[in-house]
């Protein structure tokens, strides 16, 4: 069994985004402070992401629960395929609430930002694939946890969130362009 703790887990992102954005610097030879600062908020992004998502909110003595991978308690996966199906299915309906607006929010960011960053990304299916293929990344990594859940339903509302971040993007820009 492997424990990562917040802490540790925070550490190690930042250490693969230090070394993907050295090395993108050294292939490309060159360096752009505003692309960088631009990239801080993917990162900020992600990092918050990556918090709620693997590292729940519920805490023993007000400790965060770390990651915990765990083999012989990740086979067979848990895997959620059927859309909606199991979406209310919380003790509390409030934490159904709770998950359906906060997989919403947690992505809204990333549709705004990727059209920003990345001008290859500035039309609704490019964000709405870029989008849906982050949050597809984070339910595989899901896989490999003994405390999560791959769900079709996280894919679909995180995807939501992002399209809706698009269409803030979108808004903001229009109002720019007439202004």
């Amino acid at each position: 069994m492997v424990k990562i703790s917040l802490l540790i887990g925070e550490v190690i992102f930042t250490l693969v985004w230090l070394i993907c954005r050295g090395i993108t610097g050294v292939v490309q030879k060159r360096f752009c402070w505003k692309q960088e600062a631009l990239l801080l908020l993917m990162y900020i992004n992600l990092a918050v992401i990556i918090r709620f998502v693997f590292y729940p909110f519920f805490a023993i003595d007000g400790q965060v629960q770390p990651l915990i991978i765990q083999t012989k308690e990740i086979f067979p996966p848990r895997i959620n395929l059927i859309p909606f199906f199991y979406i209310t299915d919380y003790e509390v309906k409030r934490e159904a609430l709770i998950n359906i607006i906060g997989n919403v929010s947690l992505f809204i960011p990333t549709g705004i930002i990727l059209p920003i960053l990345y001008k290859r990304l500035n039309s609704f299916w490019n964000v709405l694939l870029a989008g849906a293929g982050i949050s597809l990344c984070i339910e595989v990594i899901q896989l490999l946890l003994s405390n999560s859940v791959t769900d079709i339903d996280d894919l679909i509302l995180n995807t939501a969130g992002v399209i809706i971040g698009y269409a803030v993007f979108s808004l903001v820009r229009r109002l720019i362009k007439r202004a």
